[in-house]
């Protein structure tokens, strides 16, 4: 392992905003602010989770902009996570947490409707094993244990196969709205009417990979739609 990681790794031991729980802790002891998150940020303010956030790109972004909102981003990589936590702690953003684990075990960190808002951005499309995709039916009814009624999911991905995936073999079947769907984010190719449905949040910062993508010629996919 790098010396850089290690001195990530490190730092994060000390980030007041970044929450680390081994899964045999969950066992025994479960997570603390499990339904208690207004404990955490000294207010009840509607929360925003980034799942598979990396760098924490949006959860900081989001937050910058939305102070009167509480923003969580969750991933399995401590280096990444280092970047987005220790920008909050410098800036500082108090509304702001990251949550080192994976997303299988997500709903062990929330309590019934505590969330209200998903951003599913860049993920892994798992293009072999469709039922590990973070927008699967089985993930979707795990997310639906800790979001209240009428929370927004979003998902922004370069993967024609996850969003037409998710577009045509799942949200038919869900209980929900769909509010946005188009096949090229930055492209001119929708009408007046769809454009003006695109939040302008989908445009608001573009991750290390989103930019990666963009510069290979691949255009960029977002989705919105909201529960019942």
């Amino acid at each position: 392992m790098g010396h850089h990681k290690l001195k990530r790794f490190a730092e994060n031991l000390t980030f007041p905003n970044l929450f680390q729980v081994g899964y045999d802790q969950l066992e025994r002891e479960g997570f603390a602010f499990r339904g208690r998150w207004a404990e955490h940020f000294g207010n009840d303010n509607p929360i925003t989770l980034e799942l598979g956030c990396g760098k924490g790109d949006y959860t900081v972004a989001l937050a910058r902009i939305h102070p009167e909102r509480n923003f969580i981003g969750v991933d399995i990589k401590g280096a990444r996570l280092w970047r987005g936590a220790k920008t909050a702690v410098e800036e500082p953003l108090e509304n702001v947490a990251f949550i080192r684990t994976r997303i299988e075990m997500i709903d062990r960190f929330f309590g019934p409707g505590e969330v209200n808002e998903v951003w599913i951005t860049f993920c892994d499309p798992q293009p072999k094993k469709p039922n590990k995709r973070l927008t699967s039916p089985r993930f979707l009814a795990t997310y639906r244990r800790f979001l209240a009624s009428g929370s927004t999911l979003h998902l922004k991905t370069d993967s024609q196969e996850l969003y037409q995936y998710t577009l045509d073999e799942v949200l038919p079947y869900e209980d929900c709205d769909i509010i946005t769907a188009t096949a090229d984010l930055y492209g001119s190719a929708e009408d007046g009417e769809q454009r003006a449905k695109l939040s302008d949040e989908a445009k608001l910062t573009q991750t290390f990979y989103e930019r990666m993508f963009l510069a290979e010629g691949k255009p960029i996919t977002y989705l919105q739609w909201k529960i019942r």
